[in-house]
């Protein structure tokens, strides 16, 4: 069973950074594929990104360039890390970490997290 716990969310003003990270851990969850994801209300979960266990990273157009996905592994714990520079009141969510077993993170057996909001303020 694999166990997601985001943490680092808050209020930020336009134009600052956050760092936000989520903890896995689990059975194998060092293979996994690992991402992030977003959501406002009365709108769909909204992919940001992921990584794959060899560090490969992709970004979704909106926040490519302005947003930076890691990952740290240590015995059983995954530690993923979203990284977000010069943000806007439109990047104003609830955000998600995703873990599957393959990028993208996805499919019916996907696990998630609790989630942990994000506020930037104008």
């Amino acid at each position: 069973q694999v166990h997601l716990a985001e943490s680092g969310g808050g209020l930020v003003q336009a134009g600052g950074s956050l760092r936000i990270s989520c903890t896995a851990s689990g059975y194998i969850v060092y293979s996994f594929c690992m991402g992030w994801f977003r959501q406002t209300p009365g709108s769909q979960r909204e992919a940001l990104g992921d990584i794959e266990a060899d560090g490969t990273t992709t970004y979704s157009d909106s926040v490519k360039g302005r947003f930076t996905i890691t990952r740290h592994v240590a015995e059983n714990t995954v530690t993923l890390f979203l990284q977000m520079n010069n943000l806007t009141p439109e990047d104003t969510a609830m955000y998600y970490c995703a873990a599957d077993r393959s990028c993208p993170p996805n499919s019916d057996s996907v696990r998630w997290g609790q989630g942990t909001q994000v506020t930037v303020s104008a």
